[in-house]
């Protein structure tokens, strides 16, 4: 890329999907990198544990890096710092929550060296020929920001996730004015959320929530368990006002929900008398119209404590009939099916559960479409790049701004990797698409980051449809003979107790094709482990109709 006098901004993660939120803004050699985040494996991502961006592009030019800007705590915008930061060493900027939540990841993924840097709402930094500023908007999770950057070229503005709430719960309203004077000013590029833009009207207030909760636990006789997002602090510091109310002690469960409350409650985010809080083991010591139980588990997810309750299988707390199970949050989309045994499983345990909007106990803390057009109208930009949504998103927003008098060929729609260039000329600033850079997904599993691809993930897909099949073989090594088996082992394949017949037969078209190789004298491995699998897996396919992975394993005496 040439330097002059050129603006780029590329999206490495979030533009034509949901989570994984990172973009890079850069002018000349000097690179910001806003958010840093994750996405969770979706259901034929078998086995992955996060999906985080390819930050190839990154590594190729970590010495431009200036530092990372976050807009907000939430994971796909901070769930990936530990990888970035244990390839690059480059300085973090967010709010002190923003902060606080992301320097508990660091230190459970063990990164030994990171800068943190706590900013406010209303602070400017400068960054080599970029000055960067942050701005208070209102979410789902307190002190987040929106990020501007004013460039040579112009300023570009980020809006990271956001509503336009009137009356957060923590009553720091978002800074319409400051959003208004930068569209006075001239605003280049708008780079505005998408998620919620098929939703028409406004996003109701997280406060409706508290009004909601307030309702169930005055008619609640027994224990209530609120599932939500750990890192929803507004929604748990609404469970615990109302537990106050209605004089109920409140005990924490799951790893990521303890973490964050302790973190909230030392940087001043949650407002909880040391009396109300009581350990998990103690709550056996107080009746049940007493206790309120703040745990995750909310997505259904297979290890969270929610689900472990609902199948029974927690060590330390039963469900109980009469027990009011409250599910505070949507299901992300894939998850459904999940949340939906999982309220099933609850139910036939006698619980009284509570999920979906008709409840009124969970709101979004997204824009719906008014709150976008009145984004578009504060800010006035010269272009639009939609993000944060997949692909009929990122077009609804761009129908949006267009009805709004935004030009067409100034409504950018692309996608990870794409490169939006922006430079000044004769007649005024002239934007384009100019080529792309690498991105795309790197998946975690376990302790690996990257070492599954797309070809062990069929295989895993495979082996999930119509299983494995094991051809075990010895051959002579002097005459080229089998000298023991053929073995066939079945896994996830059939059973082999009840498919005598059928093994049977495939082990007598094993020895066929060994013995067709021994008359042919062929003596290479690779040859006579295609002929072993061509003809098994033809002769399956015709008995069964399934197609298993087969797996020859030859061994020499």
């Amino acid at each position: 890329m040439e330097k002059q006098n050129k603006l780029a901004i590329i999206p490495l993660g979030g533009l034509g999907e949901i989570g994984k939120n990172m973009t890079v803004i850069r002018y000349e050699d000097d690179i910001i990198v806003v958010d840093c985040g994750l996405a969770f494996p979706e259901d034929d991502m078998f086995g992955i544990d996060l999906v985080i961006p390819d930050i190839t592009y990154l590594l190729e030019n970590k010495d431009k890096i200036r530092a990372v800007v976050i807009t907000h705590g939430h994971e796909d915008h901070i769930g990936s710092l530990s990888y970035l930061l244990k390839q690059i060493n480059v300085p973090v900027y967010g709010t002190r929550l923003s902060m606080g939540l992301a320097e508990v990841r660091l230190k459970e993924n063990n990164v030994a060296n990171y800068s943190l840097n706590p900013i406010q709402p209303g602070d400017e930094i400068t960054f080599g020929s970029i000055q960067v500023g942050f701005i208070r908007m209102s979410h789902s999770i307190p002190d987040v920001v929106a990020i501007y950057f004013k460039t040579p070229v112009g300023t570009i503005i980020h809006t990271g996730d956001f509503k336009v709430d009137y009356t957060p719960v923590d009553g720091k309203v978002m800074d319409i004015h400051k959003l208004a004077q930068l569209g006075d000013e001239g605003v280049l590029v708008l780079m505005s959320d998408s998620t919620n833009v098929e939703h028409l009207g406004f996003t109701k207030s997280e406060r409706t929530v508290g009004i909601a909760l307030d309702e169930v636990f005055r008619g609640a006789k027994g224990r209530i368990l609120l599932a939500t997002f750990a890192s929803n602090v507004s929604r748990v510091q609404q469970a615990i006002n109302s537990a106050y109310k209605y004089g109920r002690k409140v005990a924490i469960l799951g790893r990521s929900m303890i973490n964050v409350v302790d973190i909230a409650i030392e940087l001043g985010y949650l407002t909880v008398s040391e009396d109300m809080l009581i350990d998990i083991d103690n709550i056996k010591n107080y009746p049940g119209d007493q206790i309120l139980i703040l745990t995750t588990g909310s997505q259904g997810e297979p290890m969270s404590a929610l689900t472990r309750m609902a199948m029974n299988d927690h060590r330390k707390v039963q469900i109980c009939p009469g027990d009011t199970v409250i599910l505070s949050a949507t299901p992300i989309p894939g998850n459904e099916k999940s949340v939906s045994k999982t309220v099933d499983a609850l139910l036939r345990l006698g619980a009284n559960v509570i999920h979906g909007h008709p409840a009124g106990i969970h709101v979004s803390g997204h824009a719906s479409q008014e709150e976008l057009k009145l984004m578009l109208i504060l800010v006035k930009p010269q272009y639009l790049i939609p993000v944060h949504g997949e692909y009929r998103m990122l077009m609804a927003h761009g129908k949006i701004a267009e009805e709004l008098g935004i030009p067409k060929e100034n409504i950018f729609i692309g996608g990870n990797g794409q490169v939006f260039e922006f430079m000044k000329e004769s007649g005024g600033i002239i934007g384009k698409l100019a080529g792309t850079v690498p991105a795309g997904k790197i998946f975690v599993d376990g302790l690996g980051v990257g070492d599954v691809g797309n070809i062990v993930i069929r295989d895993r897909s495979k082996l999930s449809q119509d299983g494995v099949l094991i051809v075990v073989v010895t051959i002579d090594k002097e005459s080229g003979s089998v000298a023991a088996g053929p073995d066939l082992v079945s896994r996830g394949f059939v059973y082999v107790r009840e498919s005598g017949q059928l093994m049977a037969e495939a082990k007598q078209k094993v020895r066929q094709a060994l013995a067709h190789c021994e008359t042919d004298q062929i003596t290479e491995w690779a040859i006579i482990k295609d002929s072993v699998r061509d003809v098994l897996s033809k002769f399956i396919y015709e008995r069964t109709g399934r197609r298993p992975i087969i797996l020859p394993i030859i061994m020499e005496v």
